[in-house]
């Protein structure tokens, strides 16, 4: 079984209009697999589904929503929240994610990755305001998380968002059990997706517990994004590895991407601060590895990318014994 690398068309989806280039795109730099990212707009489908009946292309996941809701031309994962106090916004989020099943599903592909929802809304005032501003201050001086007025204030402000967050929590599972019967019956997993949004759900320390409580649990899966734990890692809300450790059972596939000294995420890899090789160790050969890349990098950085997360796979196949 070999590993599915993979590249996000959020590198390029803004700058075609056709699926089909798009995609061309992408296996012209030497990837079998992409991922369609949450900037799908519904122009990009016709040539998609060329491309992937044509078999040069496959489709490693998707990204909910994809394709994107009707007249929506920019990239929206949040456009509508399964958290939502708003009944008609949780049930327009149904079926824009039930779309998506049957859109994955015509694609061959086998994972949707998900965003869960926030709190949100439900503040009159950013409980992390006081977080974000110690964090400014205090920059790459020291190190946040030996600093006790920081800490004090982000278990202030982590305390009083989790008191506001069971009703939206009861929403999401609420809203994923609406649609996992559908992923079921597809034969497709939902993979909720760690978040780098102090307000966005579920917290890292809780996302066990959140797809423990999910029915349908074979339709249910992990996925790993290493810029967004690295940023929650610096700011003393989660490790990487013991995330990543907790959720290794459930792990689908990961979102690889760096984050440079001045905070930029989707960099290159191997220019900031994410240990790559370290998190290669938790790589399965059932597990989708995509390259979720901003769209200002050039091709040579996609290729230096392209180049690292490869030999981490051939290592971590020896180390598999699969070569």
């Amino acid at each position: 079984m070999n590993f599915e690398v993979s590249l996000s068309t959020c590198w390029c989806s803004g700058r075609h209009e056709d699926g089909y280039e798009m995609l061309r795109e992408i296996a012209d730099l030497g990837f079998e697999y992409a991922e369609l990212s949450h900037g799908i707009r519904v122009v990009l489908m016709p040539g998609i589904l060329k491309a992937v009946d044509e078999g040069w292309i496959k489709i490693s996941s998707t990204h909910n929503f994809c394709p994107l809701p009707v007249g929506v031309m920019h990239p929206a994962p949040n456009y509508y929240q399964p958290s939502s106090p708003s009944t008609q916004e949780r049930e327009m989020w149904v079926r824009q994610t039930l779309a998506t099943l049957d859109f994955t599903k015509k694609l061959n592909a086998h994972r949707v990755v998900m965003h869960s929802g926030s709190v949100i809304g439900r503040f009159l005032f950013n409980p992390f305001r006081k977080v974000e501003t110690l964090k400014k201050q205090h920059g790459d001086d020291e190190d946040l998380v030996e600093n006790i007025q920081y800490l004090n204030a982000l278990e202030k402000a982590k305390n009083k968002m989790l008191k506001k967050a069971k009703p939206a929590l009861h929403h999401i599972v609420e809203s994923y059990s609406r649609v996992l019967p559908r992923a079921k019956e597809l034969g497709l997993k939902l993979c909720a997706e760690n978040r780098e949004g102090f307000m966005e759900l579920p917290l890292d320390e809780g996302m066990s517990s959140f797809l423990d409580s999910l029915p349908e649990q074979e339709s249910v899966g992990y996925w790993h994004d290493t810029g967004h734990a690295q940023i929650k890692q610096e700011a003393g809300l989660t490790d990487q590895f013991e995330l990543l450790s907790l959720n290794s059972d459930r792990l689908t596939g990961f979102h690889i991407h760096d984050v440079t000294e001045d905070d930029r995420d989707h960099s290159e890899l191997g220019t900031g601060r994410v240990n790559i090789d370290r998190i290669s160790q938790f790589f399965q050969p059932d597990h989708a590895l995509v390259l979720e890349l901003h769209p200002a990098l050039k091709t040579e950085q996609v290729n230096a990318s392209h180049k690292i997360l490869q030999d981490l796979v051939t290592k971590r196949s020896r180390e598999l014994g699969l070569q």
